[in-house]
């Protein structure tokens, strides 16, 4: 970040922190329950070592196939390759490395776990709807996200609540099939395992909440910083109407089939409406909308 052109986010750095900090804690939590349940301290070690091993080193892999996705050359897509190259000599960032994914919803991702191993992925429906320019301005808010960092936090935020999630379904199936029976120091194994649950699944939301707080205010920034590092805002706002419209015309059954990838997505590819908004891993439409038409009128007087 230190040569980045692409401007810092000073709240969202504070935010990651925090977030991270809490992170550690839950993990923590999780780590002492399922020791409490009777597993070997060297064996939580392994499992959450591996969770978040795989996630860190690997999330880029599982986010391209996830997305049936695949790295791309600059002869086969030139215009997409000439795109990124002009974003990344203008903000100063390492290249990283491009892909397309052959679905037809209109969207782009980024993921990785620094500016040197990422990837910025384009769908084949997002390249086909966007003008050159709506799409370099959807690209440059990607590239912002890599600079930011951000994507790693959102990688291993994710880990946690998948940690958390396992442990309740293991302990409310061990719960149901313990019945009354009492361990070795005259504890109720299926109240053990039912308190179990119930932490677990408060870790799980906690978590969940977490990662959806830091994913809204990460779009905002990128969205910012993004529109400034071409200097067009009003092109990145086009964009991001013209892909909100065209997602609403995907077929619902075709949006829930990308849904695990939300939190990534430059645009939802299931939003839900006010009452969810707890819940949403992006800002309202309204909202982002709003931060690129004052951006606009600050950069043009």
């Amino acid at each position: 970040m230190a040569t980045s052109k692409i401007e810092s986010d000073p709240g969202l750095n504070v935010r990651m922190f925090v977030t991270g900090l809490a992170l550690v804690l839950l993990y923590a939590i999780v780590i002492t329950i399922l020791i409490r349940v009777g597993l070997p301290f060297l064996g939580v070690l392994v499992i959450a070592g591996v969770l978040l091993f795989s996630q860190y080193f690997f999330s880029d892999k599982i986010a391209m196939f996830s997305m049936r996705a695949h790295e791309v050359s600059p002869q086969q897509e030139p215009k997409l390759h000439q795109i990124v190259d002009r974003l990344c000599a203008l903000s100063n960032v390492p290249k990283p490395r491009v892909g397309v994914a052959e679905i037809d919803l209109p969207n782009a991702f980024a993921t990785g776990r620094n500016p040197n191993h990422a990837v910025i992925c384009a769908t084949r429906g997002l390249m086909n709807r966007l003008s050159d320019e709506e799409l370099e301005a959807v690209l440059a808010h990607e590239l912002s996200h890599v600079a930011h960092r951000d994507v790693a936090v959102m990688t291993i935020a994710s880990g946690v609540g998948m940690l958390a999630g396992l442990v309740s379904r293991v302990a409310m199936w061990g719960a149901m099939l313990s019945g009354g029976e009492r361990g070795r120091n005259g504890e109720n194994i299926a109240l053990l395992e039912m308190v179990t649950w119930l932490v677990s699944l408060v870790i799980y939301v906690i978590a969940y909440l977490l990662t959806m707080a830091l994913s809204r205010y990460r779009e905002l920034s990128a969205d910012r910083s993004g529109a400034i590092l071409i200097g067009k805002p009003s092109v990145l706002a086009s964009a991001l109407v013209h892909i909100t419209g065209d997602i609403g015309r995907i077929p619902r059954t075709d949006l829930r089939h990308a849904e695990a990838m939300n939190a990534f997505f430059f645009a939802p590819a299931l939003a839900g409406g006010t009452a969810a908004s707890l819940f949403s891993t992006h800002p309202s439409l309204e909202k982002r909308l709003d931060q690129l038409n004052r951006l606009e009128r600050e950069l043009n007087g």
